[in-house]
C-alpha cells in the first residue's frame, strides 16, 4: 500500500504532467518526442508598407509548407505584474487608513515603472518535434529548420538550455530568471562529500 501511495505522489510532480524527461543536446525530451525551440525576432510591422506586411505574410506562409509540424508559440518578454497590479489595487480599494494606502499607491507606481522599463514586446518561438530520432538525425533537423526559416528572412536562432529555462520560467509565471533556476528543484541546496561518495 505505501508502494502505491509512493507512485501515486510520483506520477503527479509537474515535471510528470507536463511530460517533460530532460534537457538533451539540442533541446528538452518528452514522452512525445524530442522538442526543438527556435526564437524568431519579432517584426514591427506598424512600420512597414502594406505590400511588405503582405511579403512578410507570404514568407511565414512559406516557412509553415516548408515545415507543416512546426509550432508556434508566444511569450511576453518579460515577468508580467498584472496579478500584481489587481492585487494591490484591490487593497487599495479596501484600506481604511490613508497611510497604507498611500503606501500601496506608491507601490503601484513603482509596478507601473518597471513594466515600462522592462523591454514589454512578444517573443516568438518556433517549437519543432523529433520522434524517435537520433542525436545526428537531430542535429541534421536543427539545421535544416534553422535554414527554412532564416532563408524567407526571419532572425532566427536555436535555443540553447539556458534559453529554454528562462523561456518555461516566463511561460509558466515561475521566475524572470529562468536560466539561472537549478535543473533539478532543491539541487543547489544538497552538497555531496567524498565521504558519501565513497560509501
Amino acid at each position: 500500500m505505501k508502494n502505491n501511495r509512493q507512485k501515486k505522489r510520483k506520477g503527479n510532480s509537474v515535471q510528470d504532467l507536463l511530460g517533460i524527461q530532460n534537457f538533451t543536446q539540442y533541446g528538452l525530451m518528452t514522452n512525445k518526442g524530442e522538442l526543438l525551440f527556435f526564437l524568431v525576432s519579432p517584426t514591427n510591422i506598424s512600420v512597414l508598407s502594406h505590400a511588405n506586411i503582405e511579403i512578410k505574410i507570404r514568407h511565414l506562409m512559406m516557412v509553415l509548407s516548408a515545415l507543416p509540424d512546426i509550432e508556434i508559440a508566444c511569450s511576453d518578454s518579460s515577468e508580467c505584474f498584472d496579478e500584481n497590479k489587481a492585487y494591490l489595487q484591490s487593497r487599495l480599494d479596501e484600506e481604511p487608513n490613508a497611510k497604507l494606502k498611500k503606501i500601496i499607491k506608491k507601490d503601484i507606481e513603482f509596478l507601473d515603472q518597471i513594466q515600462v522599463e522592462m523591454a514589454t514586446a512578444r517573443q516568438f518561438f518556433f517549437i519543432a518535434r523529433c520522434k524517435a530520432k537520433k542525436a545526428e538525425q537531430v542535429f541534421q533537423s536543427v539545421n535544416r529548420i534553422e535554414k527554412v526559416i532564416s532563408e524567407q528572412g526571419f532572425e532566427v536562432q536555436r535555443m540553447k538550455k539556458p534559453d529554454i529555462k528562462r523561456f518555461l520560467a516566463l511561460y509558466f509565471d515561475a521566475s524572470l530568471n529562468g536560466e539561472l533556476m537549478p535543473d533539478i528543484d532543491g539541487e543547489q541546496f544538497f552538497e555531496v562529500s567524498t565521504d558519501d561518495e565513497d560509501s
